[in-house]
């Protein structure tokens, strides 16, 4: 795989594990102008989270975000 811009780190909630499922939609939801400018420009772009409920919310919105767009998205997960 090619190298990956790795977006966590920049924000001091990137460890954080948010009470609520909506927290975690907002924050989740909230990284979109970090992550799509880069995946317009087809740039691996990754980003670590222990809060479950925060990747699995970008599993749902990352395809959203990139439709009719030219790029193809692999989303990978790992604990």
């Amino acid at each position: 795989m090619e190298n990956i811009k790795w977006i966590n780190g920049i924000y001091k909630e990137d460890n954080r594990i948010f009470d609520s499922d909506w927290e975690a939609y907002e924050w989740a939801d909230g990284l979109h102008s970090d992550i799509v400018p880069d995946l317009a420009a087809k740039v691996n772009v990754g980003y670590a989270t222990p809060d479950k409920k925060v990747y699995s919310n970008l599993l749902d919105l990352i395809p959203e975000w990139v439709k009719g767009m030219d790029v193809k998205v692999n989303i990978h997960t790992n604990e």
